[in-house]
């Protein structure tokens, strides 16, 4: 049987390798703010998208429970 990627594990996974490329490129390039400022907009990126996880799966949680509620 062949399992699917739920969408909050599929999209989380998508934008991680968004923010990871974005920084790996453009991080390193800007002299204008510091290093300090840096990790915190990395840091910071990161933390939304986990936040933005926990809350899509929280979500399909939800909708399976009420799906399996009508059944």
């Amino acid at each position: 049987m062949r399992r699917r990627i739920k969408k909050s594990t599929g999209l989380t996974l998508a934008l991680l390798i968004y923010v990871t490329a974005t920084a790996a490129y453009f991080l390193p390039r800007n002299t204008e703010i510091s290093d300090t400022e840096k990790w915190v907009t990395a840091g910071a990126s990161y933390l939304i998208v986990f936040v933005l996880w926990l809350v899509l799966r929280k979500k399909e949680a939800l909708r399976e429970k009420r799906e399996r509620n009508e059944q």
